[in-house]
């Protein structure tokens, strides 16, 4: 039986740049903390907890993709129960090429599938269950996801981690499952041996263990020796259901995985922790060198990790260990971890990934994005484009580096983190000079910490600004990379100061960005009161919002222009900064520098404020006939189900002369589009003449507003909309925003 290593200490040789004495420093990744330690000595210590190899190498990754694809794809489920049958996973294509280039093109450097989700399926040619893709139609039962992937992965040059789930709701449903069947723990050869299946990898292990733990050794064992280098382990902590017990023997885990795929970090282990929440939201300050109460290094199971401080001095101080454990922020891009439909499941916009992406990899984390395939073994194309986007901006703003031709301190300015400045005398800055005026909004400072550990505390940048320096923004700590967001500012001299440091600081890296925010869409809306109002589109996505506002970010320097007399918006139309009243056609666009977003177009019709509701076929509680003219696309009315005909009446408040009228369909659910009804008038809300009949078509695919121009102009106080076919043969009639056109 092999045996791991359970504790190092690396004793390496450390040079500062500058200084060419050398002077010999003892780092490592875990330190224990004795009783007789001061909090100088502590935080001494604190100062040489340095990443393992293998960490390093991870954090390099900074942006990878996360795969949850399963049974629950196709019943449209987050958690399956253990009892699905294998073929309800009816896959009939798969484009695991798709996936990679898609990947590839958003910059990601390393993709994890979740080969065994917590319902027990698994994605490869097991040996050890008939639960998973060989009990299904796809490739006639010969199908294996991971081996495409792997291929793929190789194709495009992406790395490969898997999620083999803990949890195993198969296993503890199954009357014969092994999950907290009570079974003896006795030495146990791995892998077990099976008739007909030979492995290639000779490596043995014995392990003393129960029935469920061999299973699960079984199936690391065949993952990490049949599909090339592994790069992460994945292990999900969540619980949905326990039985008999049973506990998980992590010890043998990793003596397995470190002996098998010694490339590879740990997720959930002691390699790299959970971020603390599902949603992409990141701390301000992230520090990596954690205080532990035991040896992580010996650890069976490690509890999460979610307070906003989690390794300040005071937390260090309390400590007994101290651990270099880095955090991944994990999200998905679609509301939830598994796909459902194009029509319902929103997808995170560009903005939003990309803000993430800033704050998760410039804030010393890896950032982990979701992205499940559909049913038809893709990546949906709303999701492409996202990835397509993002690392569009990624290119074009780290790609160029504004500093590569400045002077100042050669170390960190070669662009090679394996160099640095050791700031170990006062003041601790860095100046820097271009050898023109050049514009930044973006600023990447990286420490040396494979050698030196995260020490800054805290800095800030200047630029010499009117013959003098001025703060353009600080932060706190810098780590592996810290991306500081700011203003654009113009100079040819800049300086970095250390403020705060745990010992002197080491710094490899820093480079200067550019960051041009492209156009957003735009909404035109109106109130009540008829103040038409202009701003970026607000993108809906609903599932556990992170907290922040990238549009402060990603849309600052934008200008919108806007035109009422059906023009198209140039640099010179007016600049929308309060709302105005108007009614008509508004066309506006916003501009980023000299380039121009898409122009939105909107026919304000007559003002609402004097309209009342005087008939209905009845509404459901929560969706009453007002909200169809509320002036606010995001209410609707919903009519009542059993009375028909569906139809809402609308006193105008006076005689108006109608051209047109616009149906707004909800968004926020399919159900109630108006296909085909029936316009008519009346002169007393009583006796009402049929004008004509009205027509809208694939309202589900494309749920925008429609509008219906009568073959004649109408005069008429009272109106009523009828409907006749409900879109999807459904039986309910529902209205966003009903708006009349007089012009």
């Amino acid at each position: 039986m092999r045996k791991i290593v359970l504790y190092t200490f690396l004793v390496l040789t450390i040079a500062s740049c500058s200084n060419p004495n050398k002077t010999k420093v003892s780092v490592s990744s875990t330190v224990e903390i004795d009783s007789d330690d001061t909090k100088d000595s502590i935080i001494f210590k604190a100062a040489h907890i340095v990443p393992t190899k293998n960490q390093y190498e991870a954090l390099k990754n900074e942006f990878i993709a996360f795969i949850h694809f399963g049974p629950n794809t196709f019943t449209r489920m987050e958690w399956g129960n253990g009892f699905e049958n294998p073929e309800i996973f009816d896959l009939q294509n798969l484009d695991t090429d798709q996936w990679c280039k898609a990947m590839k093109d958003a910059e990601m450097k390393m993709v994890i599938l979740t080969v065994k989700h917590h319902e027990g399926f698994v994605l490869w040619q097991s040996r050890y269950t008939k639960h998973g893709i060989m009990s299904t139609g796809f490739e006639d039962g010969n199908g294996d996801i991971l081996k495409d992937l792997a291929a793929s992965c190789e194709k495009y040059g992406l790395k490969l981690g898997v999620y083999l789930s803990p949890a195993d709701l198969y296993q503890i449903e199954n009357e014969e499952g092994l999950y907290g069947n009570l079974s003896e723990y006795s030495d146990r050869v791995i892998p077990t041996p099976v008739e007909g299946r030979p492995f290639k990898n000779k490596t043995t292990f014995t392990f003393n263990v129960d029935d469920y733990n061999e299973y699960f050794l079984n199936q690391l064992f065949e993952l990490l020796t049949e599909y090339g280098p592994i790069h992460e382990v994945w292990f999900d902590g969540a619980h949905p259901k326990r039985k008999g017990g049973q506990e998980y023997n992590y010890i043998a885990w990793k003596e397995l995985i470190s002996t098998l795929a010694p490339e590879a970090v740990v997720f959930g282990k002691q390699d790299i922790r959970w971020g603390g929440n599902e949603a992409g939201a990141t701390r301000d300050t992230e520090w990596n060198v954690i205080p532990y109460s035991g040896n992580p290094l010996q650890m069976n199971s490690f509890a999460d990790i979610t307070g906003e401080d989690i390794g300040s001095r005071e937390k260090l101080y309390e400590a007994k260990y101290l651990h270099y454990q880095q955090a991944e922020i994990n999200t998905s891009i679609r509301e939830g971890w598994f796909y459902r439909d194009d029509d319902k499941q929103k997808v995170r916009s560009a903005d939003d990934v990309f803000d993430i992406y800033e704050r998760s990899v410039g804030g010393n984390t890896t950032f982990l994005l979701n992205i499940p395939p559909n049913r038809d073994g893709k990546f949906s194309s709303e999701d492409v484009q996202v990835l397509e986007e993002v690392g569009r901006r990624i290119r074009e703003t780290y790609g160029t580096n504004l500093f590569a031709d400045a002077s100042g301190i050669k170390n960190v300015l070669d662009a090679n983190i394996d160099t640095f400045e050791l700031l170990d005398k006062d003041p601790k800055e860095i100046i820097i000079e271009t050898k023109k005026p050049v514009t930044i909004n973006r600023l990447v400072l990286q420490e040396a910490i494979a050698t030196h550990s995260e020490r800054v505390e805290k800095h800030a940048l200047d630029a010499w600004l009117d013959g003098a320096w001025k703060e353009i923004v600080s932060a706190t700590n810098i780590g592996y990379k810290r991306i500081l967001r700011f203003p654009e500012t113009t100079s040819n001299k800049f300086r970095v100061r250390i403020l705060e440091s745990r010992l002197a600081p080491a710094i490899s890296n820093i480079s200067a960005h550019y960051y041009q925010p492209p156009p957003p869409q735009l909404s035109v809306t109106r109130s009540l009161d008829g103040l038409v109002s202009i701003q970026p589109q607000k993108h809906e996505f609903g599932w556990k919002p992170h907290g922040e506002d990238s549009s402060g970010n990603i849309n600052s320097g934008i200008e919108i222009r806007y035109t009422k007399d059906g023009s198209e918006p140039t640099k010179t139309s007016p600049l929308f900064e309060v709302p105005f009243l108007a009614t008509g056609l508004i066309k506006a666009a916003a501009f980023s520098n000299e380039e121009k977003g898409s122009t939105v177009s909107l026919n304000l019709g007559i003002l609402k404020k004097d309209w009342k509701i005087v008939g209905e076929n009845g509404s459901e509680s929560d969706h009453p006939a007002h909200l169809a003219i509320d002036e606010d696309p995001h209410t609707h009315w919903m009519s009542a189900k059993k009375n028909v005909p569906h139809f809402i009446e609308i006193d105008l408040g006076a005689v108006q002369t109608l051209k047109a009228f616009a149906y707004t369909p909800p968004t926020e659910t399919s159900d109630g589009m108006i296909e085909q009804g029936v316009f008519k008038v009346s002169d007393d809300g009583k006796t009402w003449k049929e004008v004509e009949r009205f027509e809208f078509g694939n309202l589900i695919n494309d749920p925008t507003p429609r509008t219906h121009y009568f073959q004649e102009t109408v005069n008429a106080r009272f109106v009523r909309i009828e409907s006749i076919t409900i879109a999807g043969g459904k039986k309910q009639a529902a209205i966003a925003e009903i708006d009349f056109l007089s012009n």
